[in-house]
């Protein structure tokens, strides 16, 4: 029992099936009583029929009237005195001795069809305090029981018919929901194998469409992923082959040539740059990596942004061959990681620099709007081609497909920025157009 569709199967029979017995249960006994309560009344109405005729006539020939017509039908009378002596009786006395009980009012006397061969009533003649003799109305229990076994007999054949149409409409409805189930489930399996075009048809709007949607969701994320990776290996590849490549290469030049000493600190400056180039990107997917793993600690603090943005201002200006402009609103605060806010700012002041010609402006801005505040950084340099703004803070991804060593950087500066900025609860905006400048905006709400 393996299939899921013959669990839900047998599940909606065993509900279905109690429901239908549990009813079917309690509306024959509820027609039984009916019908019972039925044959009752009309027999206690047959003697109260009687018992007015005799309460008008009560004579020898009247009784032997009502009993010639009890005679012909499928009930018996017996009419008795006040001392309760048989004035007249359908059928042998014997079998009705035990039931003709004097009562003082019209009731029935025997309602236990189940295990009593009669049913019967009484009904007195004449007023109370002058009764003339008593009506004792019986039926025989056989044609209730008759009745019964065909009342039975068509209970029988709807069950019958209930559970047949039942088990077509579980059938039908198991399928239903295990169809769309069992394709996910070969989607699903088509994934763990590394398939990711699966398709699913999103035939409902309920659960099991929400669930087809989201497994298709998760097959894109995944093929994604898989290309990110892909990416990902051959670029961390050639970004260690090639500062690795530059240190063999010019470690070899100097252990084996006779070099002179300019020469030989010329090779080996280049080996320190290419050593500290493999540093900084091992460092950098180190920091990737806690990012990744949740265990990259923010510790913030309560900073006045326009003091910390001119100690900054002094850090960087030396290195910059654009005109530097800083415009910072005062008494502005910001909660944040002071040396994570500064690797921020300086490695998107880093890009403006390197992407910017000589004698251009580059812009650092900040100010305060309502609970949010801003820092913008603005170039006037080369820009970014609208197709590559989609994917700028992409790990390893470049604008600069050749690579070129003198534009340097790893392609993991603005994953980490950005990852830094949501780190600290923010939101790291882009805006660029190519041969125009790009500005890049960074938002921290509830400050």
């Amino acid at each position: 029992m393996k299939k899921l569709s013959i669990k839900l199967g047998i599940l909606f029979f065993i509900i279905i099936f109690g429901l239908l017995s549990s009813m079917f249960f309690f509306l024959h006994i509820g027609i039984a009583d009916n019908r019972i309560e039925e044959e009752l009344h009309a027999l206690q109405a047959r003697g109260n029929s009687h018992k007015v005729v005799l309460e008008k006539h009560f004579t020898q020939e009247t009784i032997a009237h009502v009993v010639l017509m009890e005679s012909e039908s499928t009930t018996d009378v017996v009419i008795v005195d006040p001392d309760g002596e048989v004035l007249g009786a359908s059928g042998s006395i014997q079998k009705f001795e035990k039931y003709l009980t004097i009562p003082t009012e019209t009731k029935i006397l025997e309602d236990n069809w189940q295990e009593e061969p009669y049913i019967a009533t009484v009904s007195p003649i004449g007023e109370t305090g002058q009764i003339k003799g008593y009506v004792f109305m019986f039926e025989n229990t056989k044609s209730v029981h008759s009745l019964m076994e065909s009342l039975n007999e068509h209970f029988l054949l709807a069950g019958w018919v209930s559970v047949f149409f039942t088990v077509i409409i579980i059938i039908f409805l198991s399928k239903g929901i295990t169809k769309p189930l069992l394709k996910m489930k070969e989607a699903t399996y088509q994934i763990s194998k590394g398939d990711f075009s699966v398709s699913l048809p999103i035939t409902s709007k309920d659960e099991l469409g929400d669930l087809a949607n989201s497994i298709e969701t998760l097959a894109t994320e995944l093929s994604y992923l898989k290309e990110q990776r892909n990416e990902f290996l051959a670029s961390i590849s050639h970004e260690l082959r090639t500062p690795l490549t530059y240190i063999k290469g010019y470690a070899d030049i100097v252990s084996k040539r006779n070099l002179s000493d300019e020469e030989r600190n010329k090779y080996l400056n280049i080996i320190k740059e290419e050593t500290d180039r493999l540093t900084g990107l091992i460092k950098e997917l180190f920091d990737l990596a806690q990012m990744d793993q949740n265990t990259f600690v923010i510790e913030k603090e309560r900073i006045q942004l326009s003091p910390f943005l001119k100690k900054l201002e002094e850090k960087i200006t030396r290195a910059f061959e654009q005109e530097f402009k800083l415009s910072c609103e005062p008494n502005i605060e910001v909660i944040a990681d002071p040396v994570k806010l500064e690797q921020i700012l300086i490695n998107l002041l880093d890009n403006a620099r390197k992407y910017s010609a000589k004698g251009s402006t580059v812009k650092l801005e900040a100010w305060k709007n309502r609970n949010s505040t801003h820092i913008v950084i603005a170039d006037n340099g080369k820009g970014i081609p609208e197709k590559d703004l989609p994917y700028i803070f992409n790990r390893f991804y470049r604008v600069e497909k050749s690579r070129t060593r003198s534009l340097g950087g790893t392609g993991l500066g603005l994953a980490i920025v950005q990852e830094l900025v949501h780190a600290h609860g923010g939101e790291i905006t882009v805006t660029s157009i190519e041969h125009h400048g790009t500005r890049f905006e960074i938002i921290f709400k509830g400050e």
